[in-house]
């Protein structure tokens, strides 16, 4: 019974495309859902660094191939999912993990800051998702994990980010909508909320000593998570494990909304 429990998380013969892939969570999540068997499909804007994460995440029979995509056009999303279906065959997981952060005064945020950052967050995140939907609509069904964040539930502090914390809330939300209306196609939509974790999106915060200083007071564990242990909810919740979770927002925040 244990060994078939387990089980549960293999991705062995499955298909997962992971957007962010080419550091940080994205190539946490990248790496675990290969080492879990999963072909992969990693994309990522950063045209750079995205041909080596896929080099270093292919492996022990897996394949893993990158896409350059710039996910804020409707139509690159819908293209990129005809790329991957006609050369994997299908496409089983998306987890998806576009999201930026700039922190500006909410006095200061220019018009073209806060639309930058929906765009990302909000707009890019809805298309993938939708394209990726309807794939799996077509092919008996599939798995959805978005990249949330605490953020979406309380208003960190000392960081202005206003954009940032109605964005993530909007992801929350967009995920439960989703979820509901398709499950009746056996596609699950779900999303991890990060606390702080240490990748190159916290840099900027990570370099304030008065910042850093007020995170690890206010998150009980008084650290901050590794992409790995992001990478581990997410595959739960996109494996078999989780057959029943859908619309669910899984917080791995060392306790930090607790307070």
């Amino acid at each position: 019974m244990e060994m078939d429990a387990l089980a549960r998380f293999r991705l062995d013969g499955k298909v997962a495309a992971v957007t962010g892939a080419a550091r940080g969570i994205g190539f946490a999540v990248a790496k675990l859902l290969g080492g879990a068997g999963a072909d992969l499909a990693l994309i990522d804007l950063n045209s750079e660094l995205g041909p080596s994460a896929a080099e270093q995440v292919a492996g022990e029979g897996r394949r893993a191939t990158f896409y350059p995509a710039d996910l804020r056009d409707p139509a690159a999303s819908t293209a990129l999912v005809d790329q991957i279906a006609q050369e994997f065959g299908r496409i089983d997981i998306l987890v998806n993990c576009v999201g930026i952060n700039p922190n500006t005064d909410v006095l200061e945020i220019a018009p073209d800051e806060w639309r930058s950052v929906q765009d990302v967050n909000v707009n890019a995140m809805f298309f993938t998702n939708q394209a990726f939907a309807r794939h799996m609509a077509k092919h008996g069904g599939g798995s959805i994990v978005a990249i949330g964040s605490n953020s979406g539930f309380t208003v960190d502090k000392p960081q202005p980010q206003a954009h940032y914390n109605a964005s993530k809330a909007a992801v929350h939300q967009m995920v439960k909508s989703m979820a509901v209306e398709l499950a009746p196609l056996r596609i699950r939509v779900n999303a991890v909320a990060p606390g702080y974790t240490l990748t190159e999106m916290t840099k900027l915060g990570l370099s304030k000593r008065e910042w850093v200083e007020v995170w690890e007071e206010m998150t009980p564990m008084k650290r901050f998570a590794e992409p790995d242990e992001i990478a581990h909810a997410v595959l739960f919740l996109a494996s078999d494990a989780a057959s029943y979770c859908t619309g669910t927002i899984l917080l791995v925040d060392g306790g930090y909304t607790c307070w």
